[in-house]
């Protein structure tokens, strides 16, 4: 339960930490979406890497159905476990929202109008879970003390490198789907961005599978 509890408490402080990045750097950053997405990129990416390092003993730190996906594929995980990490990330990350709304004297529950639609911005989210997978499996593979930094840096990198501004993340996704602010996302938008992530999460698996094979002598 422990393990569980960890990721409803880790998706929970990452949306949390979305969701209130946007909100404060809006209403600073005076109408500047270059500044706003600064604020929020680096903001996220610090508190992926707190989140990381406190819970990765406990729980393997997932906060992320697709990581939780390919953790279960790779059978590191159990197909009960699975479905409960993703449960629980699902549930965490939506009291995130609703956590940063009350933080900021905003309505609690909302609903997104933000638009995030077309083709380019669906590659990107392959693209940004894509990324993520691979740097988590390499990462583990080859460099496990360091995946703290690796993921926080990618995503910090990936807000800025795709048109999407990386969510990467289902849970994320279907969260930011209740937050009508900068983050926010559109309820007709959020189908496609995790079908998005699955396709690049699963990408990335199989590339992993290929580097990580024997050479033959």
């Amino acid at each position: 339960m422990r393990s569980f509890v960890s990721e409803f408490l880790g998706t929970l402080f990452l949306v949390a930490t979305v969701v209130g990045s946007g909100i404060m750097a809006d209403n600073l950053s005076m109408g500047n979406h270059a500044v706003a997405l600064l604020a929020n990129a680096i903001s996220t990416g610090a508190i992926l890497y707190v989140l990381i390092i406190i819970f990765s003993e406990l729980s393997g730190a997932h906060f992320n159905p697709v990581v939780s996906l390919i953790m279960f594929i790779m059978k590191k995980i159990s197909l009960s476990d699975f479905l409960a990490y993703v449960f629980f990330q699902i549930i965490g990350g939506v009291l995130g929202a609703f956590l940063a709304h009350f933080m900021f004297e905003m309505s609690i529950i909302q609903l997104s109008t933000n638009v995030r639609t077309g083709s380019s911005q669906y590659l990107s989210e392959v693209i940004a879970a894509f990324g993520l997978v691979l740097t988590i499996l390499l990462g583990l593979k080859y460099k496990r003390e360091s995946v703290a930094t690796l993921v926080a840096l990618y995503i910090t990198a990936a807000y800025w490198f795709t048109s999407s501004t990386s969510f990467a993340n289902p849970a994320v996704t279907i969260a930011r789907t209740f937050t009508d602010t900068f983050s926010g996302i559109q309820n007709s938008d959020t189908v496609p961005f995790i079908m998005a992530q699955i396709l690049g999460g699963l990408m990335a698996y199989l590339v992993f599978r290929y580097l990580s094979q024997s050479k033959s002598v």
